[in-house]
């Protein structure tokens, strides 16, 4: 496995322009299933996660290319609705196909699906967001198959504002007969990209950004050419690490009505921060102040993907903190690897309890999912001494080489890869 390795202490520096949303990228591909014909996606994130998407696509009989940060995908030549097994376990965000399989082939056959360990994620809402629409599922062990003739216009409420079941029941209902309501409906802005994706091919969809979505089915959709939006989580990552670190940091690309509260929860730390268009200015001279209360809830409160990497900003600050966390329950994984860079955290349930500390101290760390990882790699930035980042893969799948992005910042980090022996024992 990959590991990074990071000489820390040294503040970020400079200019870095923000890679396509991974979140937004992996919906609009999976809803290129739902037209006949050639879609191209620009601005898509060279990704383990998008790797795997676009795998399964092609196993499905669809071809697919990534050339630079451009998606071409025909998928005139599909000819599978079974979603590989295998595929899905390796990938959580493989569940979006449901929607539109069913919607394209009136059959589905899928696994429950993988991805970091954060928690438990049922996938009942997309299930029964299906079935409202007419449905027909059987669940034997962990495989799922779903059939309809024809979908129908339902009127669908969310016990909760699931981003996955919102865009699932989006992409079935685009081919649905008649008319399909999702009330507390999610308000990320990946939906609301998917929204003006589909649109772009034809669909009739309203009301996605608030809490309430409205599609009106059409018969076929038509391809196009689409740009997805910056990553929003990328974005703060690096706002983040720049505050860590004490760095002065130029973020172009970005779109910052979509960070409205981490910018907030920022500025209450101290960090200086100026918009200007698309650029994002990040200045933190001195050590940033403890914040009394933060709580992940979903957009357009503070982010849960976004908890990991402020904590490590937190466990730096000057006072105590206090980080709830209301949306996954095994997502303070990463305090037991912060402690052991010296890090002063207490866990109590869904709390943490920050005692900010002069510095942190570089060490051999691992990370257990992808937003951990990046919290961990900015911790070894802002830490003395050699800090080493273990599975990095799990960073992979949300990060577009993190080493050279954050590389031309000016952080001393690179990337260690097992030498083989080929097969040769010493």
């Amino acid at each position: 496995m990959d590991k990074l390795v990071i000489e820390g202490g040294k503040p970020l520096s400079g200019t870095i322009v923000i890679q396509g949303a991974k979140n937004a990228a992996l919906p609009i591909l999976a809803a290129s299933m739902l037209v006949e014909g050639k879609v191209t996606i620009d601005h898509v994130p060279k990704l383990l996660d998008i790797d795997v998407m676009l795998n399964i696509l092609r196993d499905l009989g669809c071809r697919a290319e990534h050339s630079n940060d451009t998606v071409m995908i025909d998928s005139s030549s599909a000819v599978s609705s079974h979603v590989p097994e295998e595929l899905m376990r390796s990938m959580r965000s493989s569940i979006f196909l449901m929607g539109p399989l069913i919607a394209r082939f009136g059959e589905v056959t899928i696994y429950q699906p993988g991805g970091c360990a954060i928690g438990e994620r049922k996938i009942d809402l997309h299930l029964r967001g299906l079935m409202s629409l007419g449905a027909q599922i059987e669940e034997k062990g962990s495989r799922i198959v779903c059939h309809a003739k024809r979908l129908k216009g339902a009127e669908i409420h969310l016990d909760f504002p699931s981003v996955g079941a919102t865009e699932n029941i989006m992409m079935a209902a685009v081919l649905a007969e008649g008319l399909t309501t999702i009330s507390n409906a999610a308000r990320e802005p990946e939906i609301q990209d998917l929204q003006r994706f589909l649109n772009t091919m034809g669909a009739k969809i309203i009301g996605a950004g608030t809490d309430t979505i409205t599609i009106e089915g059409v018969e076929k959709l038509t391809p196009c050419r689409y740009q997805v939006i910056p990553d929003r989580i990328v974005t703060g990552t690096v706002m983040v690490a720049a505050a860590a670190t004490r760095g002065q940091v130029t973020l172009q690309n970005t779109n910052p009505a979509h960070l409205t509260s981490l910018i907030h929860v920022l500025r209450r730390a101290g960090v200086q921060i100026a918009v200007d268009g698309d650029i994002i200015k990040v200045g933190c001279a001195n050590r940033p102040k403890a914040i009394e209360r933060i709580v992940t809830s979903p957009y357009p409160a503070f982010p849960t993907d976004l908890q990991s990497q402020v904590m490590v900003m937190l466990a730096l600050a000057d006072g105590v903190s206090v980080m709830k966390e209301t949306i996954f329950e095994g997502r303070f994984k990463h305090v037991e690897e912060l402690s052991r860079m010296g890090a002063d955290i207490r866990v109590d349930l869904n709390a943490a309890f920050i005692r900010g500390v002069p510095r942190l101290y570089g060490a051999t760390v691992e990370a257990t999912d992808l937003r951990a990882g990046a919290a961990l790699v900015i911790a070894g930035l802002a830490s003395q001494g050699r800090t080493v980042v273990e599975q990095v893969h799990h960073i992979d799948r949300g990060y577009d080489r993190i080493e050279t992005m954050l590389g031309r910042l000016g952080a001393r980090i690179s990337r260690q890869s097992p030498v083989p022996n080929n097969g040769i024992v010493p």
